[in-house]
C-alpha cells in the first residue's frame, strides 16, 4: 500500500482516511522496522554490543520504538473507533462540518512545535545550506582514522575491535591531510590530528561547513526527522534511517578497524582503489540527501519554519 501522505502549505485540505486503511498502512511500517532492527534488538537483549549499527541508537539517542511508532504526518485525520478513550500523545480529536458522528484523531501540531519545535529553525537552515552547497569528494573517510591518531591501544573508542592496518599506515594517511566538514566527526578527533584538518571547525561553522557529500551529515537527516516527532511522516523518517543505515556502514569499511568478524569488507581508503570506491559512493550519496533534504524542506515549510 502506497503511504498516506497530506497535501502540504497553509492551505491544505485535510485528508480523511478509514480506519482499515491506515491500520494496514501501519502494519507495512511494523514490519519494515522489524525487519532492519530485529538483529539489533537481539543483540541489545544479550548485552552484545555492535561498532556499526549502535550508533544509530546511541549517538541519535533514537529508539526503535520511536521509529517504529508509525504516524502519518500533519493534515491527515485518522478515523477511529466510536468508543475509543486513548488519544495518542500529540494528537487530538476532531470531527468534521459534514460527519460529526465519525470520530477521527490527528497531529496537533501545536503541542508537537511547543515540545520539540526548539530546534526546527537551526535544523532547517543547516539542511538548505548543505544543500545549496557543492558537494566535496576529497575526505575518503579519513575522519575515523584522525579519531585514533597517536593513540595508545587501550584509549581507541571501539577497543573491542581490532584494528586492520599499522600506525604507521594510520600517520600516512592522516599526515597526507584531512578534509572533514563535519564538525560532530571533527570533535573527536585526537589533539594531534585537529591541526592536520583543512578547517579548524566549530559548532558556530557547521552552518558555513556542511556539505551534502559528507556521510554523516546525511546521516544527521535522521536526526533532524526524528526530532520533528509525530510531524514527520514515517515514510520519511524511515527512509532517512535506511540512507543512514547504508552510510554508517560505508563509513566504518573505510575505517581502520577490522570487522570481518561482523562480515564487513574493508574499503582500503589507503589505496587508489579504495579512494576511487569511496568517492563514487559520495557521489550516489550527495545525489540521494540532497532528495530526501528536499522532501525535509518541504516539510518545514510546512510547518511554518523557513531556513535563515
Amino acid at each position: 500500500m502506497a503511504p498516506i501522505t497530506a497535501e502540504t502549505g497553509a492551505h491544505a485540505s485535510r485528508q480523511r482516511v478509514a480506519l482499515e486503511d491506515w491500520r494496514a498502512c501501519e502494519a507495512e511500517h511494523h514490519a519494515a522496522v522489524d525487519e532492519l532492527t530485529a538483529a539489533h534488538l537481539r543483540r541489545s537483549h544479550e548485552g552484545i554490543k555492535h561498532p556499526i549499527i549502535d550508533f544509530l541508537f546511541t549517538y541519535y539517542r533514537s529508539s526503535v520504538g520511536a521509529l517504529r511508532t508509525w504516524h502519518p504526518g500533519i493534515g491527515v485525520q485518522l478515523e477511529i473507533e466510536d468508543d475509543r478513550r486513548d488519544i495518542p500523545r500529540f494528537y487530538r480529536r476532531v470531527g468534521t462540518a459534514e460527519d460529526q458522528s465519525t470520530s477521527a484523531i490527528e497531529v496537533d501540531v501545536d503541542a508537537v512545535a511547543e515540545s520539540k519545535g526548539k530546534r526546527w529553525q537551526r535544523a532547517a537552515t543547516i539542511v538548505s545550506r548543505t544543500a545549496s552547497r557543492p558537494p566535496r569528494f576529497g575526505c575518503f573517510g579519513r575522519h575515523e582514522w584522525a579519531m585514533v591518531y597517536r593513540l595508545r591501544p587501550h584509549e581507541i573508542r571501539h577497543e573491542q575491535v581490532p584494528l586492520r592496518v599499522s600506525e604507521g599506515t594510520i600517520a600516512e594517511q592522516v599526515e597526507a591531510g584531512v578534509h572533514c566538514t563535519h564538525f560532530d566527526a571533527f570533535r573527536f578527533f585526537t589533539a594531534p590530528a585537529e591541526p592536520l584538518n583543512e578547517f579548524a571547525l566549530s559548532r558556530d561553522s557547521q552552518l558555513e561547513r556542511e556539505q551534502p557529500a559528507c556521510l554523516h551529515a546525511g546521516m544527521d537527516l535522521y536526526r533532524w526527522a526524528s526530532e520533528l516527532g509525530p510531524a514527520c511522516p514515517s515514510d520519511l523518517l524511515l527512509d532517512t534511517f535506511r540512507s543512514s543505515l547504508r552510510a554508517r556502514v560505508v563509513d566504518m569499511q573505510a575505517s581502520p578497524y577490522d570487522l570481518s568478524e561482523y562480515g564487513y569488507e574493508p574499503i582500503k581508503i589507503e589505496t587508489p582503489q579504495g579512494r576511487a570506491h569511496y568517492a563514487a559512493f559520495q557521489r550516489r550519496w550527495a545525489e540521494e540527501t540532497n532528495e530526501l533534504r528536499e522532501r525535509l524542506l518541504e516539510l518545514y515549510a510546512s510547518l511554518g519554519v523557513l531556513p535563515e
